[in-house]
Parts: structure tokens; C-alpha cells; sequence
């Protein structure tokens, strides 16, 4: 397993917003822990925080637009890209408009700017998604597919057909992240003659102009075109390049439009939030296609979590035995329903129950074909649950705990007598005045048998 990075210290990069015109200040920062990569807008009262993530994705018009609480982020795939393609895991982005400068229209300002920051080593592992069978998208409506497929890294190819003479068909792979710098990040962002005036006559790409784009002529130009491309930016001369190119920009590479496609796919599954290790083939790629596969991938992995059946050593020494437990928590027979504590760390708790046919709930549930009350291996997490947030206390004999919330009930799988219960939470935020805020998992027979978000709050007794 390798290590989470982060940045070694802050940048701050300036320019345009393709879109707005306007002029932005971003500023890259140094971000914790699993924080993955968040956007803060520091113009907006309260400077609120979006993550990079699949689910905040609104419109894929013109670039990836995220929305999180009347919140919005424009063009976030080249500063994401920029960030996956360093090898980075936690990054702060903060802005001072709706979105980062487009700089050349390419990632390799931002990869320059993250290089010259630096890139340090965090202490925790890092997280990464296993690809073991082929998974697919595909846009029926413009034949568009992502698939990606079992590798031994993440690599990513993209196949474009442009329907045009000018471009054709092109192709572009990227191997190795190593090589994203000198093959990849130069890539220029592009557009279509036809596309273009759309754009100007709807007042869009303000903080556009001929370096920050590649503009290939599929058309012929009117006078009345050229006139409108010569003030909206601001030039004397326009000129159409033998190679189809407007105003005679040197392309990076032969098929730079469609190593730009690939900047783009890497940018825009960054939204999946965990790393990949598999190979993706984009055919027809576009922002669209990108995050609606990002969508699909970040559900099937947060459903494999889910059941995902952790494993412990039930022979060793538990952190703590009933005697212990029962020390701390106010509950006792027959409702105390946690016999170990297995594991516990600043922000999770492992606990145990065995179930034996000596329970008094099996008198009554059901004579003849015992089965333990869900809303008693709710409690039981609770419980578990319980151990975690006393601990924040010195004298937790002195607590009691009250449920708050109980959100997300799911009972999958019956537990019956001789069944061994593990249950496995983990903080959804951190514990402030006492709230304990978790998702809890109970697992037995290698499943996954109930889940729940717990919401609870420990008060002190009163006499």
C-alpha cells in the first residue's frame, strides 16, 4: 500500500475564467487526511466547501459544473486533472470566483505551480479500487462508452472520431501517471469554428482569446465571422493556418485534441473520489459521458464497502471484555448487547456479540424459529458505538446516552442463535459538545446483515 500525499505548502496561481472573463485567485493548499481534493469559494459569505465529487456534477455544458447548496464551480476538470496527474490525494482549493483560470487552456501550469509547491507523504494508507471485472457506460444517444477493465495500473486510453477532414480519427494513451506531465498536460483545450460563434453570440468564453485555445476552422469564414472573432479578441489579424488552425497556434502534438480529451476523462474521474487501479478506454469521450461513468463507479465501490466484510482475529486479546465494557456504558443485563471491544482509533470502534439461544428476546422472537430483533442489533451498534464517544471523557461512568437520529435502516440478512456479530463504525464528522455522529455495519456468517446512520449525544447524570 502506498501513502496519501498532499501539497508541501500553499500556491497561488492568478488569471482569467474562460467563461466569466473574470479575474480569479486560486490558491492550492496543503489538506489533511482523507480530505480528497474540495473546492472553497472564498468570495461567497462563509466561504463554503464542495467536494470533487460525482454526485455535485449539474450540467456538463462547456466543462464539468459542480453545485452543492446554491453553490456553484465551473471548469473543474484541468485543475483535477492537474492534481490526480501529481499524484496527489488531498488538496484545498480555494477561489475568489466560480471558476479556475483557464491559464492556457491546458493542466500544465497547475502541474508546474504543484511541482515547484512540492509533494510530501501523509501518514495514512492510501485507498485505491481494485478493477476485477469490466464496467461500462455508454450514451446511447451519441454512441459515446467508457469501460474499464482488470490492470496493474492506472492507465487510460481515449478513441476519437471528430466526424471532420481537419481532425479525423485520433487516439491517445496514457501508460503511466509519471508521464503526464510531458504528454499529456501540455494538451490544449479545443473548439470548432461553428462551436465558437455559438459561444460569442450567447456572450460565453469572455476570458477567451487564441492562446488559450485551439480553434479549428470547419467552415468557411464570412467577413461579418471574421470581424466578430477579430474584436471579441482583439486583434487586427486573423489568419487560417494551412493546417485548418485559426490564427496560426503551433499544435503541441499531432493529436493533441485528443490527448486533451484524455487531460479531461482523468480530470473528470477524479469525481469518483478513489483511486483506480484498472485501465479505462474512453470512445467518444466527452464531460457527459466522463462524470456519469464517474457516478457509476463511485456507487458500485461505496456499495462494495458496504458489504465488505472486514476480518479480525477473534482469538486475540480484546481491547476491552464485558467487565470493562460494563464499567463504562449504564446499560446492563439483559440489554447490555456487546461482549468485546476489538478495535477502537480516534475515529472508529470494532465490537462483538455472540448470540446464543440463552437471550431473553428469543422466549418471544419467535417461539419455534428464534431470530434476533433488528432494532436490537440497532442497539447493539448503538452500544458499540457508545464506547467510542465515552471515551472521549474521563469519567464516563458519570454519562448516559440518549439516540438523537436513526437514519438509513437496511436489515439484510436474519441473525439467528450461534451467530457472531461484528459490528464496525466509523465517524461520518467529528464528535463536537458530545454528539457522536456514525455509520454503523453489523456483519455475521461473512455478510453484511444491517447498516444505519446513528446520530446519539452522551449527557451527564444528574444525580
Amino acid at each position: 500500500m502506498s501513502k496519501q500525499k498532499t501539497l508541501a505548502k500553499e500556491i497561488t496561481i492568478s488569471g482569467v475564467g474562460l467563461h466569466t472573463g473574470h479575474n480569479v485567485v486560486m490558491t492550492m493548499k496543503p489538506a489533511p487526511v482523507n480530505n480528497g481534493f474540495t473546492f472553497v469559494r472564498t468570495d461567497i459569505e462563509g466561504s463554503p466547501v464542495i467536494e470533487a465529487n460525482a454526485t455535485y456534477v449539474v450540467s456538463t455544458e462547456r466543462g464539468t459544473n459542480l453545485e452543492y447548496k446554491g453553490m456553484q464551480l465551473h471548469t473543474t476538470e484541468h485543475v483535477l486533472a492537474a492534481c490526480v496527474g501529481c499524484d496527489l490525494d488531498n488538496v484545498i482549493i480555494e477561489l475568489n470566483a466560480s471558476e479556475p483560470p483557464i491559464m492556457d487552456g491546458s493542466s500544465i501550469r497547475f502541474v508546474e505551480a504543484i511541482e515547484s509547491a512540492g509533494v510530501v507523504e501523509q501518514e495514512a494508507e492510501r485507498e485505491e479500487y481494485v478493477v476485477k471485472e469490466i464496467i461500462t457506460y455508454k450514451d446511447e444517444r451519441t454512441g459515446s462508452e467508457i469501460i474499464v477493465m482488470p490492470s496493474d495500473s492506472y492507465e487510460v486510453t481515449t478513441m476519437v472520431d471528430f466526424g471532420t477532414k481537419i481532425l479525423g480519427t485520433q487516439n491517445a494513451t496514457l501508460f503511466n501517471l509519471e508521464d503526464f506531465k510531458t504528454e499529456i498536460a501540455p494538451a490544449r483545450t479545443f473548439s470548432f469554428l461553428h462551436e465558437l460563434e455559438m459561444l460569442l453570440n450567447h456572450g460565453l468564453i469572455k476570458g477567451g482569446d487564441l492562446n488559450n485555445a485551439i480553434v479549428y476552422v470547419d467552415k468557411e469564414i464570412s467577413d461579418e465571422t471574421m470581424d466578430n472573432l477579430k474584436k471579441a479578441f482583439g486583434k487586427e489579424q486573423i489568419s487560417v493556418t494551412a493546417n485548418g488552425i485559426l490564427d496560426n497556434l503551433s499544435l503541441h502534438y499531432p493529436n493533441e485534441a485528443a490527448r486533451h480529451k484524455l487531460l479531461d476523462v482523468v480530470g473528470d474521474l477524479a469525481l469518483i473520489g478513489t483511486r483506480i487501479k484498472g485501465r479505462v478506454i474512453a470512445n467518444k469521450p466527452g464531460h457527459f459521458v466522463n462524470t456519469q461513468f464517474a457516478k457509476k463507479m463511485a456507487k458500485i465501490i461505496k456499495e462494495e464497502k458496504r458489504n465488505q466484510v472486514p476480518t479480525y482475529d477473534l482469538n486475540q486479546e480484546p481491547l476491552m471484555d464485558v467487565n470493562k465494557i460494563i464499567s463504562m456504558l449504564p446499560h446492563r443485563y439483559p440489554f447490555i448487547l456487546v461482549d468485546r471491544i476489538l478495535e477502537m482509533t480516534d475515529t472508529s470502534v470494532v465490537g462483538m456479540k455472540n448470540v446464543t439461544i440463552n437471550e431473553e428476546f428469543f422466549n418471544g422472537h419467535f417461539p419455534g424459529a428464534p431470530v434476533m430483533p433488528g432494532v436490537l442489533i440497532i442497539e447493539a451498534m448503538a452500544q458499540t458505538g457508545g464506547i467510542l464517544i465515552l471515551s472521549t471523557v474521563p469519567d464516563p461512568e458519570n454519562y448516559l446516552t440518549y439516540f438523537m437520529k436513526i437514519d438509513n435502516v437496511k436489515f439484510k440478512h436474519k441473525v439467528q442463535p450461534g451467530d457472531t456479530l461484528i459490528f464496525k463504525l466509523d465517524l461520518l464528522s467529528p464528535i463536537r459538545r458530545g454528539i457522536c455522529h456514525m455509520q454503523a455495519n453489523a456483519y455475521a456468517n461473512g455478510k453484511l446483515v444491517a447498516e444505519a446512520e446513528l446520530m446519539a449525544q452522551i449527557v451527564k447524570k444528574t444525580n
